[in-house]
């Protein structure tokens, strides 16, 4: 079996950490590409069967054949054609496993005939950073002969006074991936889990007409999980300022911080004019997460003195949207759900209706202050101030973020000459 066939379109995966291995899940699920060439890199285990068994297998979404077939029996094959070479056969799609090289640049895509690489490492996230550094890049990938690559994570540029010189979006599918040009965009960053589902959420209010006046936002992720924090309490590493990540995860709730509202900007940049907080709170469960968004709207009272945008209001804007745009990747409930109930969900967010409550104030603006600045008057103005809060669940492995970079994989890869 030979899958580097100039015919077939091949996805190339760098990492099989636990976004790597789901992304080669979704995508033998999706069917979109032809086949898949995953580096890792290293040896597995002792053999390529240890390979074949973590591949198969999570303690999260359960057995493979479970996760494309549900209950049904149907069982999924993982099939070793060819050992030397790491061709494997799953579920009836050729997959080839690379184990030699961890330096992007020498990975040789070109010769896997591989157009198109997701880097799942979480390892090069400098867009600015040359193919030849001695430490790797993602530009090593194009060297390597990719023409696209996409990053399962958020770009951190070190040097910031190149935060301009190049040209590596950020995208999430559903919100802003049509922006996409393959004349010029050849890195591209898929941005987070928390800022997939985030952003979805806080879209449909900046399209509404009276949502879209923001004064202030803020968010906290209740967040499940991830292998950047210990299994049990541990020695910080050199350097570490942030000391909690070494505590027990199986233990504690752990007060952490996000990137999520930085990178927010990047996909939706009208919120630099309202400025946006956000933290999170890591809990003890491996997967399903739980955004709550505050956010202050400028707001207005109706004929009969009520403030037109209350509760039913957003659920409203919601239901539209999940509806209509955003189908597919917002959805709304008006179900009292647990975090279990979201595993697997497909859905960068899942709005808990149920949940949704606002309050609306007034805030008093003195007429001397009015005047200060050329209105005319002797009143004080009350202008009316709507606080929402709002829930929305996301499964921050599978159903929310690899759908997510999945879909967006796909569409960049259609769009290809």
């Amino acid at each position: 079996m030979n899958i580097s066939v100039s015919e077939k379109k091949l996805l190339g995966i760098n990492g099989l950490g636990r976004i790597g291995k789901l992304t080669l899940w979704y995508h033998l699920m999706s069917r979109h590409f032809d086949g898949v060439v995953i580096n890792v890199g290293r040896e597995v285990g002792k053999s390529l069967d240890d390979l074949v068994h973590t591949i198969g297998s999570d303690s999260t979404y359960g057995p493979l054949g479970r996760f494309l077939y549900g209950h049904s029996g149907k069982e999924c094959n993982i099939s070793i054609v060819d050992a030397e070479l790491g061709l494997l056969e799953i579920d009836g799609m050729p997959v080839k496993i690379l184990r030699k090289e961890r330096n992007p640049k020498n990975i040789n895509w070109l010769q896997e005939n591989v157009r198109i690489v997701v880097d799942c490492t979480g390892r090069f996230l400098d867009p600015t950073v040359s193919a030849d550094d001695p430490k790797g890049s993602l530009m090593g990938h194009l060297t390597a002969g990719a023409q696209r690559v996409i990053a399962s994570a958020p770009f951190k540029i070190k040097d910031k006074r190149l935060t301009d010189t190049v040209d590596a979006p950020t995208m999430i599918y559903g919100v802003n991936h049509l922006q996409y040009d393959p004349a010029k965009h050849h890195l591209i960053s898929a941005a987070s889990c928390t800022t997939t589902g985030l952003a979805h959420m806080v879209l449909p209010l900046l399209e509404d007409v009276e949502t879209m006046n923001v004064l202030t936002a803020s968010m906290s992720t209740v967040h499940a999980a991830t292998n950047t924090q210990s299994v049990l309490d541990a020695v910080p590493s050199t350097g570490t300022s942030d000391l909690r990540k070494n505590r027990s995860v199986l233990n504690n709730i752990i007060l952490s911080t996000t990137g999520a509202a930085a990178t927010l900007e990047k996909v939706l940049p009208q919120i630099i004019n309202f400025g946006f907080m956000a933290d999170s709170v890591r809990i003890p469960t491996s997967t399903v997460s739980l955004i709550a968004l505050n956010i202050t709207f400028n707001s207005r009272m109706n004929g009969n003195g009520d403030p037109v945008i209350n509760a039913t209001y957003i659920n409203d804007i919601y239901q539209r949207a999940a509806a209509g745009p955003q189908k597919g990747m917002l959805h709304f409930s008006k179900k009292q759900n647990v975090s279990v109930d979201l595993i697997g969900f497909k859905a960068a967010i899942a709005i808990e209706g149920h949940e949704t409550h606002t309050r609306t104030g007034f805030l008093k603006v003195p007429h001397d202050i009015l005047a200060s600045v050329g209105i005319d008057t002797v009143q004080d103005i009350n202008i009316p101030v709507t606080h929402a809060k709002i829930m929305g669940w996301y499964d921050n492995e599978f159903g929310s973020y690899v759908v997510a970079l999945g879909k967006l994989t796909e569409y960049i890869e259609g769009k290809e000459g």
